[in-house]
């Protein structure tokens, strides 16, 4: 998923999810835009804000192309196996689309 915003504009594009390498080199991969406004606010609400609020297992890219575990910045937060509390995206959509219905 690729999401960019600029004032009141957003663009979302989805894409294969295998992005790694030895993927590249050897195959075409493409994005597309999701352009029904309905749709993509769908996407953002149920799956990219999921992990815009990660604490647990996200990295953020740093300007000198770097990452720095999230939940690196929180370890004021963690519990005494050294884990950070707080949301995971992978836990909180495994709850919300496991749940009935």
């Amino acid at each position: 998923m690729f999401y960019f915003r600029c004032a009141e504009e957003e663009t979302l594009y989805l894409s294969s999810a295998d992005w790694m390498n030895r993927n590249m080199l050897r195959r075409v991969e493409l994005a597309w835009p999701v352009t029904d406004p309905v749709i993509r606010q769908r996407i953002i609400d149920e799956c990219l804000v999921a992990y815009l609020h990660d604490g647990v297992d996200a990295w953020d890219l740093q300007a000198d192309g770097t990452y720095v575990r999230v939940n690196a910045r929180v370890n004021s937060h963690s519990n005494q196996h050294g884990k950070a509390h707080g949301h995971g995206a992978q836990a909180a959509l495994m709850a919300r689309y496991s749940a009935p219905h």
